[in-house]
Order: structure tokens, then sequence, then C-alpha cells
């Protein structure tokens, strides 16, 4: 069967991304109009992410299994509908628990994008343009994030279309995008499973993703999503409880992290594919991210907390994402592409599952959400310090060549 372009299949991850990251930010700049109706504090507020969230992680390890036995693009369009399926479910919600049932569904259909996708573009992609192809494909996020807050808040607040609208809105071109991957997208899994070694066992296998050099990407990925995601969840709600900005702007002023992060994303991918040793580049990205959350609550200037919003779409959690995905590439066996982008990503949505809950239930005991900032600015800092014990780059990269699937281990 004749391949399609990469570009076509970059661009429908592209795409994929974008409604993955427009359905988790419809929510953010309508939670005090969800609350109203159910009449919910600020943890039960936080609980919502959390439940997605908790739902997506789950998924993360199963899929990347399943994804290298039985396919990736299977396993992937099945839950992408499913996704789509139960976010216009989600607008239907009669109540509250009902609501949180349709949002762990929608988790667990999202679950199954992200090994699956970086699985296949990883092995599409030559290795001096992975950087940049995975920061091109990463930018939806951005799109998504921007999409997601500025028609949740345009919908809801200056149309008067209520809450509900804009799940329903997202749900269709959802499960288009579902459709067109499942057609246009050929999947290399199974090929890459005929040359795996034979005599390797699973558990042996599964020593080459947990690696001094592995785990320390998987705590700092921990500490780079507990402070994305706690400001994705919160920030808008920020802006209007403390900063007092309307509720119809709050999704500009928030989108300016994510356009900020495309070009910064698509330049520090640029740079990795450049550089040998892509250490010093994640160390410095980690910090520079870890001051943007210093600096964002700190701000009483609003110019300031303006420029902290930018820089932190610049320098942080989006532009990390595409190093250290290249960077896993590098130390990984292709045929393991899928697992350990499911252990990578299981290790940051974590992260996730905690911070929405966290902040609201410290707001709640402090009456301040800036606390919630300041505890992401040091769990980034933990992780860049923990990084600089990883082994250099030659020695992992003659680990991954070791045990190149389809040869036999040198003696």
């Amino acid at each position: 069967m004749k391949r399609t372009h990469p570009a076509i299949v970059i661009f429908l991850f592209f795409l994929g991304w974008v409604f993955m990251y427009a359905d988790r930010n419809i929510l953010s700049p309508v939670m005090g109009e969800i609350g109203e109706q159910w009449n919910l504090n600020n943890s039960q507020l936080g609980l919502m992410s959390t439940v997605f969230f908790i739902a997506y992680s789950i998924m993360q390890i199963p899929t990347g299994f399943l994804a290298d036995r039985f396919g990736r693009v299977k396993v992937l369009v099945i839950g992408y509908i499913l996704f789509g399926i139960t976010t216009f479910l989600s607008g239907l919600a009669s109540s509250f628990a009902l609501f949180l049932l349709m949002r762990a569904l929608t988790g667990i259909g999202e679950g199954t994008y992200y090994g699956s996708q970086y699985g296949i573009s990883s092995n599409i992609t030559p290795k001096k343009y992975r950087g940049i192809v995975s920061a091109v494909i990463n930018s939806g996020m951005a799109f998504g994030i921007s999409l997601g807050f500025i028609a949740a808040s345009y919908f809801t607040y200056t149309l008067n279309k209520g809450w509900q609208f804009s799940f329903y809105l997202f749900a269709i071109p959802t499960i288009i995008v579902a459709i067109l991957i499942g057609i246009c997208v050929r999947d290399q899994s199974s090929h890459e499973k005929k040359q795996e070694v034979p005599h390797m066992k699973d558990s042996q296998n599964l020593k080459r993703l947990f690696t001094k050099n592995h785990l320390f990407v998987y705590i700092l990925i921990f500490c780079s999503l507990y402070g994305f995601f706690g400001m994705l969840t919160w920030l808008p709600y920020y802006l209007q409880t403390v900063k007092g900005v309307e509720g119809s702007q709050t999704g500009i002023i928030s989108s300016l992290v994510p356009w900020a992060s495309i070009p910064g994303a698509i330049f520090f991918g640029y740079v990795s594919d450049k550089v040998k040793n892509k250490k010093p580049l994640i160390i410095f990205l980690a910090f520079a991210g870890a001051v943007c959350q210093f600096v964002i609550p700190y701000a009483e200037n609003y110019s300031l907390l303006i420029a902290g919003l930018v820089f932190y779409g610049l320098l942080g959690k989006l532009a990390l994402d595409p190093v250290l995905i290249s960077y896993m590439a590098e130390i990984t066996p292709s045929s393991m592409y899928s697992k350990v982008y499911g252990f990578f990503n299981f290790s940051g949505m974590l992260s996730s599952i905690f911070a929405p809950y966290i902040t609201g239930y410290f707001a709640d005991i402090t009456g301040k959400l800036e606390i919630g900032f300041y505890l992401s600015g040091v769990l980034l800092i933990i992780g860049a310090v923990l990084f600089l014990f990883t082994e250099g780059s030659n020695r992992m990269t003659h680990f991954v060549q070791y045990y190149k699937p389809g040869e036999e281990q040198v003696k």
C-alpha cells in the first residue's frame, strides 16, 4: 500500500494535538460558570481536571504496549473517536457526578494518543530532523490551548451560548480528525516487532526503558508538567479573581503562553537537532521555566505579568518538550518508541493529577492561588538539578546501538 507523504502525517498529528488541547482548555475559562451551576468550591473545580488526568495518565503505559503489539494507528484512532463522543456528552451532563464521569472517559480516549503518535512520527522522521518535527507537531498544543481559551470565553461570555456549547462544537472536528488519521496514516510497528531480538525477554526489554538517563527524564517531565497543567487549569480563573480581568478577556491573555511557545518550540527544536549534546539546552530551559513560574504570581505590575507569560511560553514546557522527545528517541531502540513515550508521558501526566487539585486545596486553605505557581517553580528547579547527573549522550547512543533490533548482541 502506498504511504502517505510524511508532511500530511505531520499535519494530521498537528491537528490531533490542536483538538486534544482545545478540549482540555475549553473547561478552564468556564470553571466559574460550572461552579455556580452546581455550587462547587475550589477543590471541586480542580477535581474536574484531576479526574480527566487520572484516566489519561492510567492509559499511557497500557497504550504503549497495546500500540506496539496491535498497531499504533488502530489504538490511536479508537481512542480518539471515544474522546470526540465523550466531549459531546460532557456538554449534555445534567449533574456534577455525570460530568466527572464524562471527563474521565474523555481522558481514557485521549490517553491512546501520545505514545502511539510519537511512536509513528519518530519512526518516519530522520534523526537530524526529529527536534524540529516534534516541535511542529507539538505546536498543535499551542494552537489548541489558544483555541480552547478564546472559543470558550467568546461563546460563553460574549455570545452567552452557555458553557456547554463549546463542548458540542469541538466534538465534531475531533471525530473527523480521527477518521482522517485512520485513512491516511500507515503503521510500521508490526514490521518493527518482527525485527526484535527473539531471545530477549520482556523483563530485559523493559530494563532498557529505565536507565539512569531515562529515570531523570521521567522526573524532569513530571516537574515540568506540574507547573504547566497547574497554570492551564487555574490561569484564567486566577486572572479573573485575583487580577480583576474581565471573563471575556481571560482567554486572550491566557493565550499569550501558547502563542509565544510556537516560535520558542520551533527554535529550540531546531537547535536541539544541531547540537550533539542536548543536556545543557535541557537544563537551561528547565531553569528558565522555573524563573517564569516565580515571576508570574509575584508581578504586581501588569506589564511584568504579561512579560512573564510570554517568556514562559518561549522557554517553558512547550519549548522543552520537543527537545526531550528527540532526546528520548536517541537513547531508546525504535521498536520500543510507543512504550518509552508511554512511560514518558505517564510520568509527566502524574503531575497533572495532583496540580489542579493541590492548587485549589492551597487556595481554599490560604486564600491565595499564588502558592501553586511558587510550588511549580521549586519542583522544576529540582528536576533540572537531578538532570545534571545524567550520563553523556555518546555512552547512551552506544547503548541503543548495542541493542539494535534485528542484530545479535555485541559480545
